[in-house]
């Protein structure tokens, strides 16, 4: 197929907007010719991955866009970098790590691109709206913007996205189009719950994660959600242990008001019955510690905390009073933290042992003081992927119960 470009691509393309813009649209013709797009499209914004460190050519992708006067074209929002730029002493790197790292977080500042530093930005005031066609990477916040709010984006990855950005455009395929937002396979919940728990929808999203491969999964019977923050859940999981991108919930997403609405008048091609087993099994191997454990952190917040998530905490840390010797590390939008120190929500939580982690997660960068034992999470995907990334054995619980545990020194939760 070939690419149909306008003319004002092609003179982007020829240079005639800046040696940085000519190089992101000649990197997105190639991309969008290599998956067969015959086209590009408008885009309103875009979100970065790249700004988490992993090496040099990371950094010297991007500045080279900053020496040739390259600046995004569309409102851009940036993902956690390698750092927490507001609470610098908490960061263990060496100096030879952390100063690559914190330049990669300011070039991209430089190219014009928001100070977010967040895996939520729809939580941010640059949050879409439903249709809006956008260039996002970062799985969580993909899924959660195609699947939730309703906007149209594709599984972006580094430096792609940000050529997105730079170009303001991006290539008219996959879940871009609305042929291909339909459901492909079929989840039925074989059972109801009035009152969903916090881990229902994360093993919900374990389960559609590992089964759906690269079809859009429908989910048919999930209770309804007390809020958006159980679908980031659901949607996370999914994104973690598969290649979800949209999810579909009938009678509770935007696109899936009914079954025939969602498949698009198509049959299903394979349906899959949930059981009460099927998700107990799943959040039974994000866990690899025994109730009793000893504990040394809870880590909370990935993806990023919400101001509703905070919320439900702060009660829960004031009704157990755990004391400084268990760090509760909460991952949170600098916007979001912002909002709470103005509010004076935090005042005198750190009696509790409690540690606002910004601009970073403590899943990807050295931040924990302990690494040799056990950390407690409500977190599908911190759970994970925090045992390959920083080496800890993980307890995976509701929120409640990492409080209590806190509280107790050790491993607690309810069912047991």
């Amino acid at each position: 197929m070939t690419l149909e470009l306008t003319a004002r691509d092609r003179s982007m393309l020829d240079g005639e907007h800046g040696l940085s813009a000519a190089a992101a649209m000649k990197i997105l013709v190639a991309f969008s010719n290599a998956i067969g797009a015959g086209r590009l499209l408008d885009i309103a914004g875009a979100h970065i991955d790249g700004c988490l460190y992993h090496g040099k050519a990371g950094l010297d992708f991007v500045e080279r866009l900053v020496e040739g006067g390259g600046r995004v074209q569309v409102p851009t929002t940036l993902n956690v970098g390698s750092f927490d730029l507001i609470h610098p002493g908490m960061v263990k790197l060496p100096a030879a790590e952390e100063v690559p790292a914190r330049r990669l977080m300011k070039a991209h500042l430089e190219l014009g691109c928001q100070a977010t530093f967040t895996c939520a930005p729809y939580q941010t005031r640059f949050r879409p709206s439903f249709g809006q066609q956008i260039a996002w990477g970062e799985s969580n916040a993909i899924v959660f913007a195609n699947s939730v709010i309703g906007a149209r984006t594709n599984r972006y990855g580094d430096f792609i996205d940000l050529c997105c950005a730079m170009t303001g455009r991006a290539p008219a395929w996959g879940l871009h189009l609305s042929e291909n937002r339909r459901g492909r396979i079929l989840f039925e919940l074989a059972f109801a719950d009035p009152e969903p728990s916090d881990s229902l929808f994360v093993g919900i999203g374990l389960v559609i994660g590992q089964a759906s491969g690269d079809r859009v999964p429908v989910i048919a019977g999930l209770p309804r959600p007390r809020d958006e923050d159980q679908l980031k859940a659901l949607g996370a999981a999914a994104a973690t242990t598969g290649a979800v991108a949209l999810f579909h919930a009938v009678g509770i997403t935007p696109e899936a008001r009914t079954l025939d609405e969602v498949f698009q008048g198509h049959a299903p091609d394979e349906t899959i019955r949930i059981t009460r087993a099927d998700i107990d099994h799943g959040l039974a191997r994000l866990s690899s510690v025994p109730d009793g454990a000893p504990l040394a952190a809870v880590s909370l917040g990935t993806p990023h905390f919400s101001h509703e998530e905070w919320m439900r905490l702060l009660p829960l840390l004031r009704e157990a009073a755990p004391g400084r010797r268990i760090p509760i590390y909460v991952n949170t939008g600098r916007a979001t933290l912002t909002r709470l120190q103005e509010e004076g929500a935090l005042a005198g939580m750190e009696a509790f042992g409690l540690i606002p982690v910004a601009d970073t997660c403590t899943y990807v960068t050295s931040i924990l003081e302990r690494l040799d034992g056990v950390v407690m999470t409500n977190s599908g995907k911190w759970a994970h992927y925090a045992p390959g990334n920083i080496g800890v054995s993980v307890a995976f619980a509701e929120m409640r119960d990492c409080i209590r545990s806190a509280a107790a020194g050790h491993v607690v939760r309810s069912a047991s």
